[in-house]
């Protein structure tokens, strides 16, 4: 799963939390280098050269065939000496399946809180669990600036393969297209909608019919791998809306999710591809980890559906989100609901 990110400015965040975010950021793109520099270099590493070449190509289909932004985001590259750029703090009360929140100048209120040092999310991580909080720490390997700044690309993913690399792209340029300050949900799954077209669309240009034919086995398989998540999660919210204890609230919490591990084991028993997972499943299954990810997915079948309305043409798709976008929160998850319903009264946003 690609993961979008920012970190900005809080309006409520004390001193040394936006020091370590401005002095994070900056040191990105201090490290940054113009990729054709690095190209042209003798001694650069044919490996990292093949890697960067394929990113050109990449963004130059991104502007002229998905009609994304055409910038300077993704044109240098920035080696970090570190597997991730941030590690994101998610926190989900003991019994409830809803995300805490931070509120953050432009980008508004969002589902984490993001570190550039792995030592000081820890530590935050562990004030929250102290404080009952189910708690989730994970390391991001790209972050968007939403436009504001000109997004390198950094060693942290660099050594993806071509499918990954364009996922990335796409989807963090699809950030810059458009963005709702306070709707993660929105966001990402528009930007999940956005990446899976633009990679279907690559591998039907550019690849071969075994890339094809993997892309659409491995979308498969996360939709299968979702939909797990997403049922247990749903039976999660059920129970804590219940009316029955918190002690009985704990227990059957420890069983849904003994559920989803051995469902996931069955399946992966019936299909080995599945062991893809182990390591998402390898880490403790709380709240805060099942949330994370409704995030990218919620909302992508309506998304999907108003791309298929538009006959796949990006331009059209584009501005009817952005129209979407300013609707009041109520009022834009109607019309999503519409859509992914096949309501065409959804479509009254355009008059």
């Amino acid at each position: 799963m690609i993961i979008s990110q920012v970190i900005w400015l809080s309006a409520c965040a004390n001193l040394s939390y936006y020091a370590q975010a401005v002095d994070g950021h900056f040191n990105v793109l201090r490290r940054s280098q113009p990729i054709s520099t690095i190209i042209a270099r003798p001694e650069t590493d044919q490996k990292l050269k093949h890697s960067l070449s394929k990113i050109v190509q990449l963004r130059e289909f991104a502007s002229r065939e998905l009609k994304l932004p055409d910038n300077f985001s993704y044109t240098s590259y920035a080696d970090l000496e570190r597997p991730y750029v941030v590690w994101n703090v998610f926190a989900s009360p003991e019994l409830s399946t809803r995300l805490k929140e931070w509120c953050f100048v432009q980008v508004g209120c969002v589902n984490y809180r993001g570190f550039f040092s792995q030592t000081k999310a820890e530590q935050y991580a562990e004030d929250l669990r102290n404080e009952g909080y189910d708690v989730y720490v994970g390391g991001i390997r790209a972050y968007s600036t939403l436009g504001w700044f000109s997004d390198p690309v950094l060693n942290t993913f660099i050594g993806y393969s071509e499918m990954n690399l364009a996922r990335l792209i796409f989807h963090e340029l699809a950030h810059q297209v458009v963005y709702v300050p306070g709707d993660s949900a929105f966001n990402e799954s528009f930007a999940t909608a956005v990446e899976h077209e633009g990679v279907r669309r690559w591998f039907i240009s550019n690849g071969t019919a075994f890339q094809q034919a993997e892309l659409s086995s491995r979308q498969e398989r996360e939709a299968v791998f979702t939909g797990l998540v997403l049922r247990h999660r749903k039976q999660l919210q059920e129970m804590f809306h219940s009316d029955i204890s918190d002690i009985e609230k704990r227990t059957q919490k420890t069983h849904i999710y003994e559920g989803l591990y051995k469902e996931f084991l069955r399946l992966k028993a019936d299909k080995a591809e599945f062991s893809s997972y182990d390591q998402w499943f390898a880490q403790p299954l709380n709240n805060a980890l099942l949330a994370t990810v409704s995030i990218y997915t919620q909302l992508l079948p309506a998304f999907q559906a108003i791309l298929v309305q538009h006959d796949k043409d990006m331009e059209r798709f584009f501005d009817t989100v952005t129209k979407i976008s300013k609707l009041p929160k109520k009022e834009r998850n109607l019309v999503l609901q519409k859509a992914v319903e096949g309501n065409q009264e959804w479509m009254i946003v355009e008059r």
